[in-house]
């Protein structure tokens, strides 16, 4: 065709580095603990509830409420009302969406335009900044800065902090949202409430919405609590909190998502929903539905999936954790999420000269080099910060700890036999 064929807003944003590094894995028959799933069933109750979905009532085979199931509408309003300390209205305050990337895309979509500013805190989950460019907006960065590093000790994501001065200065007239990610992916940090009342201050007084990525929020380690800043005063009335079925109940593929907020910001977001995809899949809401109301019975109890479910996977941080530092990687211990990052300085000091491309960071070098090499697979940091920052942060790589214990033990072969090369 003569005349241009894409869209100006897919300028730019086509690189998926997804596609590279898994690509790359499977090629490499490499372990992969890069992409953030688990690769274990999920609870015995969820897939029963799917399986009584699928073979139940048949009109879960056909379209269901636009804006969400009611079942499932109706338990997500009722479970996070007493999280949140609010009355959520089941049909005005809650949206089910394809995921919780489905609910971000449609927040933008519906709030963000020409011209309008979006705050992301970096290191950022990659799709905040390609979803805010294609709504029109512009994105302003603010850092996390690491803390110092304590000689015998491991870092810990709780050490990397926002500088409230920095922070502040990032609100202009032309804010329209910020985006806040706790437990964050990357790092692994979850919020203190001083920090989130910090960032709620700042939003009320600049009339900005918060978008707050809460998908991690059960999976939380040693002790931290997760504090959803829509329950802070003033905050439910200007943040969407978004969540993840896929997340919470470790089935990533079933895609169910949400989002939850006042009736003035949710109706534009219907608006969008209801003119791109309309529908999600009802036996996959259904699932989710019945899943909550299991959960519900058990919840704030030892037998509880929520309380379970994080001690389990605390086990695998700290196994994955002694593990790679037998190799002389430094892990940075996360208080939360799938993810945990490790320092790479002192690779990129002993060999800086690894194959790849004069401006790519040292970073994706390092981990091509690790999948070709030793098998491993870990995703690149400097994929979760904005070019001018890239090369400054280059030197850490991110694990996904989310992962069975026969993933585990192949991890374990691998190093054994990179740290028998170590050997003098």
């Amino acid at each position: 065709m003569a005349k241009r064929v894409q869209a100006r807003r897919l300028d730019g944003i086509d690189h998926n580095p997804w596609v590279e590094f898994v690509k790359m894995a499977s090629e490499c028959d490499a372990v992969n603990l890069g992409q953030g799933f688990p690769d274990f069933p999920p609870p015995d109750f969820a897939v029963e509830a799917f399986q009584h979905a699928l073979s139940s009532d048949f009109m879960l085979n056909q379209y269901t409420r636009a804006f969400g199931y009611p079942p499932l509408t109706k338990i997500l309003a009722s479970f996070f009302g007493k999280l949140l300390g609010q009355e959520i209205d089941p049909f005005k305050n809650v949206l089910v969406t394809v995921g919780a990337y489905g609910a971000l895309f449609t927040a933008f979509q519906a709030l963000v335009e020409e011209g309008d500013e979006v705050i992301i805190i970096e290191p950022f989950f990659d799709c905040y900044e390609p979803m805010t460019l294609m709504a029109g907006g512009h994105p302003v960065f603010v850092t996390l800065k690491p803390g110092l590093t304590r000689d015998g000790e491991l870092d810990s994501s709780s050490d990397w902090q926002l500088d409230p001065t920095e922070l502040a200065s990032k609100f202009t007239s032309h804010t329209k949202a910020l985006i806040l990610n706790t437990p964050n992916n990357p790092v692994g940090k979850v919020f203190s409430k001083a920090e989130l009342e910090l960032v709620a201050s700042l939003c009320q007084q600049h009339d900005v919405i918060c978008i707050a990525d809460e998908v991690y929020q059960w999976l939380v380690y040693d002790g931290y609590q997760h504090v959803s800043i829509a329950s802070l005063p003033g905050m439910w009335e200007r943040t969407l909190t978004i969540g993840s079925a896929g997340k919470t109940f470790s089935a990533t593929g079933w895609k169910v998502g949400w989002v939850l907020g006042p009736d003035s910001l949710m109706k534009h977001l219907r608006t969008v929903h209801q003119n791109s995809i309309y529908h999600c899949p009802t036996q996959g809401q259904a699932a989710v539905a019945q899943s909550f109301e299991h959960e519900q019975l058990h919840f704030g109890q030892a037998s509880s999936y929520f309380a379970r479910f994080p001690q389990a996977m605390q086990r695998t941080r700290d196994h994955m954790i002694r593990s790679l530092q037998s190799v002389g990687l430094k892990p940075v211990v996360s208080q939360g999420s799938y993810f945990f990052m490790a320092d790479i300085s002192d690779f990129k000091s002993k060999m800086p000269d690894l194959p790849g491309d004069v401006d790519e960071p040292y970073d994706r070098r390092f981990v091509k080099w690790m999948i070709k090499t030793k098998g491993l697979v870990a995703i690149p940091v400097s994929t979760f910060y904005s070019v001018p920052h890239r090369k400054i942060f280059d030197h850490y790589i991110r694990f996904c700890f989310v992962k069975d214990e026969s993933t585990l033990q192949a991890m374990d072969e691998k190093l054994q036999k990179w740290k028998k090369e170590l050997r003098p």
